[in-house]
């Protein structure tokens, strides 16, 4: 058996509710509809989706894996009802932008801001996300545009290349290494350095880039993202090497940044659903993240 609609709406008001009488309020009908509704999509599944304990139901393991799709399938139906309503209201629409902490910091932003001066009505949505995690919204369609300062090798999305930049090493402008015009991997050794997980994408982009040094370097903090790095820069906590797409837009004035030498290039690409055509407003933002974000060799430094 297939889940309609309805059975999905039942069964997430029971999740969200924790009860059969919660959900039946939730959705204004009689406990016993839940109840027969629940019985035969639990008998038309064959899974057992809850149980009884002390009284109350509790969701088994199948239920809570279930619920993740169900979820997301309540939150497409929202989508397209606030789609319905603002092209009722405007003729206007909305875009959905998914984009990872590096080019998420201000790249987008300023773009974002660029296309609203265009359309003012416009309904913008904007996450910053895993790469996975970009890669699954936009493959789906879940989101009309991605950005990411990773490479990205997957055949249901289109990928080109919208900015160019490298690594470079960030630190309060009292710091000694501020002095240099670029600096080596070695002489980060004498510093606690801000880092990623070795076995994060970006994180395995950055120790590559650090294992020239001699010396080995000793990361003193660990975090996820750049912008999470630059916090921790700015409060004293150590130096970062990061990509110069988080340190665009003069985001951290109080900060300086010297290029990593050698030179790590880095690259910005965007993101596109191979298989759905971009909207009037999507293509338009895409139109701006490409004219606006040039070879970082033709842009002044972010930070001085």
């Amino acid at each position: 058996m297939r889940l309609n609609l309805r059975q999905i709406e039942v069964f997430r008001a029971i999740m969200m509710t924790g009860s059969i009488s919660g959900a039946a309020r939730l959705l204004s009908v009689s406990q016993p509809a839940i109840s027969r509704l629940l019985a035969y999509t639990e008998d038309g599944l064959k899974l057992q989706l809850f149980e009884r304990v002390r009284g109350r139901i509790q969701p088994t393991p199948e239920a809570r894996r279930l619920f993740v799709e169900v979820d997301e399938v309540h939150r497409g139906v929202l989508r397209i009802n606030d789609l319905a309503d603002e092209l009722r209201a405007h003729g206007i629409g909305s875009v959905r932008v998914v984009a990872s902490p590096s080019a998420g910091h201000s790249m987008v932003p300023d773009a974002i801001a660029r296309l609203r001066r265009r359309f003012p009505d416009l309904k913008v949505e904007f996450e910053t996300l895993t790469l996975l995690e970009i890669i699954s919204r936009v493959a789906t369609a879940r989101a009309d545009l991605g950005i990411s300062v990773l490479p990205v090798d997957e055949p249901t999305v289109d990928v080109e290349v919208i900015a160019e930049g490298s690594l470079n090493v960030v630190m309060p402008s009292d710091h000694p290494l501020a002095k240099q015009r670029s600096i080596r991997a070695r002489e980060l050794a004498p510093y606690p350095l801000i880092g990623f997980g070795g076995q994060t994408p970006y994180g395995h982009i950055v120790t590559e880039a650090l294992a020239t040094s001699a010396e080995p370097v000793r990361i003193a903090t660990v975090v996820r993202f750049t912008p999470d790095a630059c916090a921790m820069v700015r409060s004293g906590a150590g130096i970062a090497v990061v990509d110069e797409f988080v340190l665009r837009g003069h985001a951290w004035p109080d900060l300086v940044s010297r290029p990593l030498a050698p030179r790590t290039a880095m690259k910005a690409y965007l993101l596109t659903p191979r298989f759905e055509p971009l909207s009037h407003n999507a293509a338009a933002l895409a139109q701006i993240l490409r004219g606006k974000n040039g070879p970082a060799r033709e842009r002044k430094p972010a930070l001085s």
